[in-house]
């Protein structure tokens, strides 16, 4: 069946300047379908939320499958699917329905398909079970079930139970998501799927994306197993590969700090198998923004199977230090060749320090775009009886700042003078010191 799924996943939406992630590499691949008959159930999300172009890109995708499929079975585009393998179609919304038998027919296949009109809840349980029963128990052929969903489970019983049977009774599973409008839970589809997740589970952003997946899904199974694969990972330059786990299949080679090879000699060739790699990437670069995490990926293999990997993004934000009390500007001096002697008049200088010098630091956590904040320092001397005396106040106003989203601010050398009035420059001092934090533009735009 060759390659069936190749994924790749981030484990964080976003992260701070310096911060780690995860990243995991995915492929399943299965031997060749000509010598290795097949049934195959589609079973495919006809809800309410499928109204409209998701449902006509469903049915193409579709349609494209069974076309892929059939001609891979015997090597002819004759409308008969050959050597032994059938497909067969399943549809649910609040109830599921076996709108085809497993077949050789290709046209009765694509009238199925084509006949489906969306409306109604979401059972993804009864969808499974109506699956299950297509299956000849006493049949030697691989078992496969390719769930397409474009929403969360709406009735019926917890759908996990019945793809787990599927799972012991040999069945493979793979599931295919749309990012719908009324949401889709992706740990469900990760459960439900045959392990390892990351190479059985696939995400359509859009309608559109559909008959993509569908094809390549079924390329890779019409393709025998995998052989002599080679992927050499590329990370774009704002990120280093920190650490490599090693992998369940194959060997991983750190490169360089933005590149690792992964070689894997077979995968396959007798049955369904799946391979991953986790490796550890750290964020070394000083802007903040949504990141691609790759620069490329590119992959091959002796039978020329077609690797599409995800192209993850990642936002990161990097805190943003601001200095409220600078330090004086130096004046260079310089001594010239032989000179052993120099006379240089630094200048006048008012005092401004009489005393000790408190320096404090703070972040400022979650400051939204395009609002002015104002920090008042308060800070009050205590007196050996515990009594609170006033002695410095200080008020600092932050300019807003432009990023898309809330950012944290880190206020440094925030210098107080502390005057010494009883000339007990040496004596112990203790102080109680207060941040009072507010917006203050109310109205950006001003």
């Amino acid at each position: 069946m060759g390659l069936d799924i190749s994924n790749k996943v981030i484990n964080k939406d976003s992260i701070s300047c310096d911060e780690t992630f995860l990243i995991t590499l995915g492929l399943s691949a299965s031997p060749d379908i000509q010598s290795n008959p097949t049934d195959i159930v589609l079973i495919l999300d006809r809800s309410r939320s499928m109204t409209g172009e998701p449902l006509e890109e469903v049915k193409i995708g579709a349609n494209t499958f069974i076309d892929i499929i059939e001609e891979s079975t015997d090597g002819v585009k004759d409308g008969i699917i050959g050597n032994g393998s059938h497909i067969g179609i399943v549809s649910f919304s609040t109830t599921a329905t076996q709108d085809s038998p497993l077949t050789t027919s290709v046209s009765d296949l694509k009238d199925a398909v084509n006949s489906l009109v969306a409306g109604g809840n979401t059972n993804h349980s009864d969808a499974f079970q109506k699956a299950i029963e297509l299956f000849n128990p006493l049949s030697t052929n691989d078992k496969v079930i390719v769930m397409f969903t474009d929403g969360e489970t709406t009735v019926g019983p917890d759908p996990s139970i019945d793809a787990a049977l599927a799972r012991s009774l040999g069945i493979t599973i793979y599931c295919i998501g749309l990012i719908g409008s009324t949401g889709i839970d992706i740990d469900a589809l990760n459960d439900w799927a045959t392990d390892p997740d990351n190479t059985h589970v696939s995400i359509a952003p859009q309608p559109s994306d559909l008959e993509e997946l569908f094809k390549d899904l079924a390329t890779n199974i019409s393709n025998p197993g995998a052989t002599d694969i080679v992927i050499d990972e590329v990370l774009n330059p704002d990120f280093n590969i920190v650490n490599i786990s090693t992998p369940n299949i194959g060997t991983a080679t750190l490169i360089n700090d933005t590149t690792l090879k992964w070689t894997i000699d077979e995968l396959g060739k007798t049955s369904n198998e799946g391979a991953s790699l986790v490796f550890e990437v750290k964020h070394v670069g000083t802007t903040s923004g949504v990141k691609k995490v790759n620069e490329s990926i590119t992959y091959t293999d002796t039978e020329g199977n077609v690797a599409n990997f995800d192209d993850p993004e990642i936002y990161v934000d990097c805190e943003e230090d601001i200095v409220v009390d600078p330090c004086p500007e130096p004046q260079e001096i310089e001594f010239e060749g032989c000179q052993d002697y120099l006379a240089y008049d630094l200048g006048d200088y008012v005092i401004d320090n009489v005393g000790r010098i408190l320096e404090l630091s703070l972040t400022i956590k979650n400051v939204c775009p395009n609002k002015k904040v104002a920090v008042a320092i308060l800070l009050n001397e205590i007196d050996r009886y515990g009594v609170e005396h006033k002695k410095a106040i200080k008020i600092i106003s932050i300019p807003a700042h432009t990023n898309s989203r809330c950012k944290d601010i880190k206020l440094t050398n925030i210098k107080l003078v502390l005057p010494e009035e009883d000339n007990n420059m040496c004596g112990t001092k203790k102080f109680a010191v207060r941040a009072l934090i507010n917006y203050i533009d109310n109205n950006p735009i001003c």
